[in-house]
């Protein structure tokens, strides 16, 4: 789920899903709850840390986050109630 409950966002989060899961497998491991978190810890850790992306031009996201210097993508919503942008 989403903060805002906005299909754009739903659609990034999803996104995300899916590479967590089709990338590192997660839904592979049949754990209990305890060591699955730690591994959903741990994938997360490596796709935000290790990870390049393209649509962050080859930078891994906390990289992205942390310069000025390249102009990060967003996305507008089709809700004209809500102008503000979501960034990706």
């Amino acid at each position: 789920m989403t903060q805002n409950s906005d299909p754009y966002e739903n659609a990034v989060a999803e996104r995300v899903n899916g590479i967590l899961k089709q990338e590192f497998m997660i839904d592979a491991y049949h754990l209990e709850l305890s060591l699955m978190k730690k591994l959903v810890a741990e994938v997360i850790n490596k796709y935000n840390q290790i990870r390049p992306h393209w649509s962050n031009y080859m930078l891994t996201p906390n990289k992205m986050h942390l310069q000025s210097s390249i102009k990060m993508k967003t996305y507008k919503t089709k809700n004209r109630s809500n102008p503000k942008a979501t960034s990706v």
